[in-house]
């Protein structure tokens, strides 16, 4: 397939900066599965030929490290296209639970792992894999994990995106003012979606 015929959705603008140097169309969601939808409708009216979710992911999974690659054979119940997924590389675990909030609790995931029997979730990938099959595109997933399964969330990293898919600063400078206790969970977030960037950007090389 040609790379420049592939269009990758991300949540985030850092996500998408991490294809700056590939071939690929690049749609940024916002961080919610109606960003998603619309991006990949966008992309898909420019002509791409295939979507890929593309960026980083909580763990459901306790036995999965920050920086684990996800290629799921499964989106909720949809099924990931086969030849697309094998371009990525093949398929590393069997299903991304598509949720519509985050998890947040480290009891939430568990919960969400056992009855989604699901290894990783995001807020993208089950509103392009449904727009996929509407309009009869194959889909796939290329994720990392970067908030592992047996980590509650504080508080400043719920903080809301806004519509670029930007982190807003201040609310979360707020946040740590209001709880300073949170600042080595933060710190702890953030190195492991440094790892998990990391190995996207590898995985990347093998592509394009």
């Amino acid at each position: 397939m040609n790379p420049a015929s592939i269009g990758f959705i991300t949540g985030l603008t850092a996500e998408a900066a991490l294809l700056k140097n590939t071939p690929f169309m690049v749609g940024v969601g916002g961080g919610t599965p109606q960003g998603a939808a619309g991006a990949a409708q966008q992309l898909i009216g420019q002509g791409v030929l295939a979507l890929i979710s593309f960026g980083l992911a909580g763990g459901l999974n306790p036995h999965l490290a920050p920086g684990t690659i996800i290629i799921p054979r499964y989106i909720n119940h949809a099924a990931c296209d086969v030849g697309l997924t094998n371009w990525l590389g093949g398929a590393t675990h069997e299903r991304i639970y598509a949720g519509d909030a985050i998890a947040i609790t480290a009891a939430e995931k568990l919960q969400a792992h056992h009855t989604h029997r699901a290894d990783a979730v995001d807020l993208e990938s089950g509103a392009v894999a449904e727009i996929a099959a509407r309009l009869g595109v194959p889909f796939a997933a290329l994720r990392a994990i970067a908030d592992p399964a047996t980590r509650t969330l504080p508080p400043a990293a719920l903080i809301a995106l806004n519509a670029a898919g930007q982190i807003k600063p201040m609310p979360i400078l707020w946040s740590i003012l209001q709880n300073p206790s949170q600042v080595p969970k933060l710190i702890a977030l953030a190195n492991d979606a440094i790892r998990a960037r990391k190995s996207l950007v590898l995985k990347l090389k093998t592509l394009s």
